[in-house]
């Protein structure tokens, strides 16, 4: 028990340089892909502890490497580093300074977590039977910054054999934590459909073909996509979000277009969710007179935790927080995540870190302009994220 304590104490000692991190980063928020200033902060902590780097992959993202002194496995750590476009209303020292842009998402506390797990891998360095990469990655909340950090190469040379994350939660209390095995979180994709009618006077339907009727049809008839198409054991959304067609109330309109989303959590039932709809729009379209488009653009992938990855996780949050401090979650989220493709191209766990404290008032959901968390489990993530690290690398077991 000894090891395990002075690990979290190890931890705790770099509380205040963690505080002083996070906050500077959530006074200073940037959008994806603008994360100019927290490249170049990130880009100075590593210098500060020696560690090797690389900038500028995928525009804006940070890979450090510590390289231990025994050949080993490979394991990458990975914390996002883009705000969101919302205003902080918060009433703290440490509020955003940026009109209507935010760290709303917890990422500030991520790459303070990841900072200070890497301090204390670097101090460990003679010790570790492998390497560890620190992944700091932009754009999680827009474009998704994972798939193309990946494309440049940043899960070889060395070869990632294991990757971590972690997002703090303000459903879960500080102190503790939630694993989720097997489907965490979900595909998305973005649907339009372009219904084409013909003009004519609202007095002579007759000439025309009326897209909004047509409209009307395509809607009702998606409904049925889940609710007959989709094995009710598995789970699937379609949602259409906007509609917009007509230019007056007595013309029949002669176009309409629909925009909404898919999610999924099996990329099988994505496949034919899509497939469906596009049947569905095309026929209804074509029986009504009209005509119908379909475009697809694609969103992030499906995320999907490795159960024995996530076996160690569960194991050294036992260990480091009691076993009544860490949950399994049993129902994944339809939210997506993009570190899906890290967890996709090698073996991986994504898990949530408690950061609620109803006596601090600290209970506001992510994406709210009051979000914020509890510091102390900025200590407690870089606990748990160095013990995952060891132990995957082979390191003596930390009891």
């Amino acid at each position: 028990m000894e090891k395990s304590c002075s690990i979290l104490d190890e931890a705790k000692k770099l509380k205040n340089w963690m505080v002083e991190i996070r906050r500077d980063f959530h006074m200073n928020p940037e959008l994806g892909m603008e994360e100019f200033r927290t490249r170049d902060k990130i880009v100075e902590y590593l210098e500060e502890l020696g560690i090797e780097y690389e900038k500028g992959i995928a525009n804006t993202g940070v890979v450090g490497i510590i390289s231990g002194k025994t050949n080993g496995k490979t394991i990458a750590l990975r914390a996002d580093m883009d705000a969101l476009p919302i205003q902080d209303e918060k009433n703290v020292v440490y509020k955003s300074t940026i009109p209507n842009k935010m760290h709303a998402c917890g990422h500030d506390a991520h790459m303070a977590i990841l900072l200070g797990a890497a301090r204390i891998l670097k101090n460990k360095q003679n010790e570790l039977k492998g390497n560890v990469k620190l992944i700091f990655q932009p754009a999680e909340e827009t474009v998704g910054g994972a798939k193309p950090m990946i494309e440049a190469g940043v899960m070889e040379k060395p070869k990632v054999d294991a990757v971590f994350g972690l997002h703090v939660d303000p459903d879960i209390e500080v102190g503790e934590i939630g694993v989720k095995y097997g489907q965490m979180n979900a595909s998305s994709d973005t649907i339009k459909i372009i219904l084409h009618g013909k003009n004519s006077h609202g007095a002579y339907p007759h000439d025309g073909v009326d897209a909004i009727n047509m409209a009307g049809q395509v809607l009702t008839s998606l409904q049925s996509i889940v609710s007959r198409n989709v094995d009710p054991r598995d789970s699937s959304v379609v949602t259409i979000g906007t509609i917009n067609g007509g230019s007056q109330g007595n013309i029949i309109a002669h176009k309409v277009e629909l925009v909404g989303t898919v999610r999924t959590l099996d990329n099988n039932i994505r496949s034919l969710v899509i497939n469906r709809i596009k049947e569905v729009v095309t026929n209804v379209a074509k029986a009504m007179g009209g005509e119908a488009e379909f475009i697809v653009k694609e969103g992030y992938t499906a995320l999907i935790n490795t159960d024995k990855i996530v076996d160690g996780v569960k194991t050294n949050a036992e260990k480091t927080l009691g076993s009544n401090k860490v949950h399994i979650l049993k129902k994944a989220s339809l939210g997506v995540e993009d570190f899906a493709y890290f967890a996709e191209k090698v073996q991986g766990a994504y898990y949530k870190l408690g950061c609620r404290n109803n006596q601090k008032g600290i209970i506001h959901g992510a994406h709210y302009s009051l979000f914020d968390i509890d510091e102390e489990c900025l200590p407690i993530g870089v606990a748990l994220q160095v013990k995952n690290s060891l132990n995957f690398l082979g390191n003596e077991q930390i009891d």
